[in-house]
């Protein structure tokens, strides 16, 4: 059972020692720079590791992005070992739900860089649509709730 949990002194060395597959390292940002943009947003970023049964298997960032006035999944990545498995899109779901039960949001936006046709397949799995939206080499994508 996939189950995300807040990010602690306990668990924060399995979370700095999740990785990706080599290709995808130009697509997602390590748990530690990650880690970092929660410490420095702390009042608006919600980070979390993923885990199933007592094992963890990613990390994914929710926030709030004040100069848009919107909430966004920051962050998303699956290690390794773990991927193809269905985690990453139960931990979508688990991620959409905490902020529509904890913040009463009616859509979220993501983005997605150019290039990263998996994860975008991933994120329409779950609700994202492309808003045709593109900058900074990240394409858009928006959950309508």
């Amino acid at each position: 059972m996939v189950e995300l949990r807040e990010v602690t002194k306990e668990n924060l060395e399995e979370i700095l020692n999740l990785n990706v597959l080599e290709h995808q390292k130009a697509f997602v940002s390590s748990t530690a720079t990650s880690l970092a943009q929660a410490y420095v947003y702390r009042k608006t970023a919600f980070p979390f590791a993923i885990y199933v049964d007592n094992t963890i298997v990613g990390f994914i960032m929710l926030g709030y992005y004040e100069d848009r006035k919107q909430y966004t999944l920051w962050k998303l990545l699956i290690d390794k070992n773990h991927q193809n498995k269905g985690y990453g899109k139960e931990a979508l779901r688990q991620g959409i739900k905490y902020l529509k039960d904890n913040f009463e949001v009616n859509e979220i936006y993501t983005g997605v860089a150019l290039g990263n046709e998996k994860a975008k397949h991933l994120y329409s799995s779950v609700g994202f649509e492309e808003t045709g939206l593109v900058e900074n080499n990240m394409e858009e994508m928006k959950c309508v709730l």
